[in-house]
């Protein structure tokens, strides 16, 4: 949800920091006052397109900062998180930063979480976490796409639809291969072939995994055959088997220290350090001349090495690769080959493509089923709830317009329309809603699938435009009902809806210094008690219209 506002500099605000709250919250204030500039600038930081206009008069640029809550799932669930993340834009765990600046000469730039963000990224993240409803472009109800969504969410049918999207892709990428070979069919036959001789020519090198590494080690060896058997002879004999040998003078050395310790000691350490050596030397000659023993020259051997070592540099020029690489080089010409193999018969293609595409049209048509009967009941559960909003006579309906062919979304196109009396016929919202009604039949919807929304913020603007009485204490009663499960502001002129919030905001304007500025408080108990009955009686309040206030917000004086 939304945690915290910051604006600077914007049209008439100055600086404003606002701290919000779960629940139902009213914005009130007297007509010019300045409420729907939050609004505005909620909006801005949210996306929506701004110029110069907005910076107030004097100041170098505009600026607005939004933090949100992310935690729960009322914040868009994982999908939010995970779009943050997917789009290197993801900051602490559980918060959201977003910032607008609009400077003076209408240059604006954009921030999430501290990194440069694009408006489009500005606008896609906002739809995860606010839904203005009114004369806002922000406002996800005129959307198709999220009409859809709406739907499949009401009707419990999200993971149904995702299923639908996912064999249509599977079934475009059968289409796409298809058509790709009868395209080039003969770019594809020639390829195959190019691949078989490449398949049997390396496969007839039969390379082990190791063996180059092997035969260079040997080569090596057998190349280097005569000195290494000579090196290992003369180290035997220098230090072992000569009679000057190393290992005889050492021996010569510790017999006669070992003689004079009787008379000094301290000897007997030298001994002890000595000891050991003598041990490793013995083992080193014995070493060494097994080593030397298993030495021989061969010179065949060296001839065949070398052959297969030429062979297989040959191969390694010849495709371009290091020769450890040619068994890899052979596996891919394997898998590329059975990819040629399947995609090589233009009748198993279609027969694949038919499939998929048969698989694709059988749940969507039981999407389809399980749409009718949600969109009957979101239907039915919305047109009642419209006859208490000032729109009796009115009627909701959900059309299911046929696709041609099977679609990313299923066989039909949700479209919302809605008639507001009972003698038009139902028509899309945009084409026959205004702004009031819009947001009332918005609240309807909202109230109606308020279970399975996802946005966790909702704002109404002129949600009471051309309604009172009654009708606006049930507005109001439906908002507070709404905010059980969002977070929900309403900026409104009566005081029927204002009673029923669970917190309350003034915004006022005042001049100074030839400067207009618009300020917002959140009110006390008294404090509401106060503007309620501005709400109520105007210019002059007398205690009867306070009595009245008081006993609207349930207060005892």
């Amino acid at each position: 949800m939304l945690r915290s506002l910051s604006i600077r500099d914007f049209v008439i605000v100055d600086r404003l920091e606002l701290e919000f709250s779960s629940g139902f919250t009213v914005l009130t204030g007297e007509t010019g006052a300045g409420k729907s500039i939050l609004i505005d600038a909620l909006a801005i930081v949210l996306g929506e397109r701004a110029d110069a206009i907005v910076v107030r008069s004097g100041a170098e640029r505009a600026e607005v900062n939004a933090e949100f809550d992310l935690d729960g799932s009322k914040s868009g669930g994982n999908e939010l998180p995970r779009w943050l993340k997917e789009n290197d834009l993801a900051g602490d765990d559980g918060a959201l930063l977003m910032r607008r600046v609009i400077e003076a000469s209408g240059r604006s730039r954009g921030f999430i979480n501290g990194r440069a963000a694009t408006l489009a990224q500005l606008r896609e993240a906002g739809e995860f976490l606010v839904d203005i409803h009114g004369q806002h472009q922000h406002q996800s109800l005129l959307r198709a796409s999220a009409q859809r969504e709406l739907l499949d969410a009401y009707g419990g049918l999200s993971e149904s639809a995702a299923r639908v999207a996912q064999l249509y892709r599977a079934w475009q990428q059968r289409r796409d291969s298809r058509v790709a070979f009868e395209t080039n069919a003969a770019a594809f036959a020639a390829e195959r072939d190019l691949v078989e001789w490449q398949v049997r020519e390396l496969g007839a090198l039969k390379l082990g995994a190791d063996e180059w590494q092997t035969l260079t080690e040997e080569h090596t060896r057998l190349a280097h055959a005569a000195s290494l058997i000579e090196t290992a002879q003369s180290s035997v004999e220098t230090l072992a088997e000569g009679d000057a040998s190393s290992l005889a003078q050492l021996n010569s050395i510790i017999n006669k220290l070992n003689n004079l310790s009787q008379f000094d000691p301290k000897l007997k350490e030298i001994l002890d350090a000595l000891e050991p050596v003598r041990i490793q030397m013995q083992e080193a000659a014995h070493e060494l001349r097994r080593y030397g023993e298993r030495l021989e020259l061969d010179p065949q051997r060296l001839r065949e090495v070398e052959q297969r070592i030429d062979a297989i540099h040959t191969a390694a020029r010849k495709y371009r690769v290091q020769p450890e690489a040619l068994t890899e080089k052979l596996e891919a010409a394997k898998a590329r080959l059975q990819d040629l193999g399947e995609g090589g018969d233009a009748d198993a293609l279609r027969k694949l493509e038919e499939a998929a595409h048969a698989a694709c049209l059988a749940d969507a048509k039981k999407l389809s089923g399980a749409r009718k009967k949600a969109a009957k009941k979101l239907s039915d559960q919305v047109t009642e709830a419209m006859q208490t909003l000032a729109m009796a006579g009115g009627q909701f309906e959900i059309a299911l317009n046929a696709a041609p062919e099977v679609t990313a979304h299923g066989l039909e196109n949700v479209e919302f329309l809605v008639s507001a009396h009972k003698s038009m016929t139902p028509q899309p919202l945009s084409k026959v809603a205004s702004g009031g009604e819009l947001s009332r039949l918005s609240l309807a919807v909202q109230t109606v699938a308020s279970q399975v929304a996802q946005v966790p913020t909702l704002i109404f603007d002129e949600v009471d435009a051309g309604i009172g009485g009654r009708v606006a204490e049930i507005v109001g009663k439906m908002l507070k009902q709404l905010g059980r499960r969002h977070q929900v502001m309403c900026i409104t002129h009566l005081p029927q809806v204002a009673a029923t919030a669970d917190q309350q905001w003034q915004v006022t304007k005042s001049t100074a210094n030839g400067k207009v500025s618009s300020k917002v408080a959140a009110l006390e108990r008294d404090e509401r008690v106060e503007e309620i009955a501005r709400m109520l009686g105007g210019v002059k309040i007398t205690e009867t219209t306070r009595k009245h206030a008081a006993e609207m917000l349930g207060l005892k004086n």
